[in-house]
């Protein structure tokens, strides 16, 4: 007897009412779904930490396209993001590399979207095997991780002395000083959003 292993079905993003992701997401669970809502802990002033979206508005959840109505359906679900009347899938690397970045123990962030550049792959540490394009400053260098299908992007700070020579698999992106400062100011400001 020939026995089949199942492909899982493919992610997709669900485009949700403001401040209801969580909600969402433990619902879309409750119904027998996987879903996936990448967050990161902000501290407030008062020493309160809340967990936030990394992508605001947006619950990733597996699915079968034919059979959406369940999750339309869902209190706080807005629609299925696709191209025209159609859901559009979230490639499998994607969702693997910010899952992988997360398990890293390492801090991700909201990102301004960076719709090119030349992507790597890295190839030694916690966050081996994760894709995305290499910003490289003076001080730091930042690895971005995109879904483009959103139009959105994450970054992780890496030190310079965290990647040892071979450790990324194509050259990363040159900042010039000015941009560095430029990203710089944007990820400290995304550290205290």
């Amino acid at each position: 007897m020939l026995c089949f292993e199942r492909k899982p079905e493919p992610w997709y993003a669900i485009y949700v009412k403001s401040r209801h992701e969580k909600h969402v997401a433990f619902a879309l669970d409750a119904k027998g779904y996987e879903s996936f809502l990448p967050t990161y802990t902000k501290l407030h002033k008062d020493s309160k930490k809340f967990d936030l979206p990394l992508f605001p508005n947006y619950v990733f959840c597996r699915l079968v396209v034919s059979r959406t109505l369940p999750v339309i359906n869902t209190p706080g679900v807005f629609s299925i993001v696709g191209n025209g009347c159609t859901p559009a899938a979230i490639p499998d690397l994607a969702i693997e590399d910010i899952k992988r970045t997360l398990e890293s123990g390492h801090t991700l962030r909201s990102w301004p979207y960076i719709s090119s550049g030349q992507e790597v792959c890295l190839n030694t540490g916690p966050l081996r095997g994760v894709h995305g394009v290499v910003l490289d400053g003076e001080n730091h260098k930042w690895l971005v991780i995109s879904v483009h299908l959103l139009q959105r992007s994450v970054a992780v700070k890496l030190d310079r002395s965290g990647l040892p020579l071979g450790a990324i698999s194509v050259r990363p992106v040159h900042l010039s000083s000015r941009q560095e400062l430029t990203l710089a100011h944007r990820y400290a400001t995304a550290e205290q959003a």
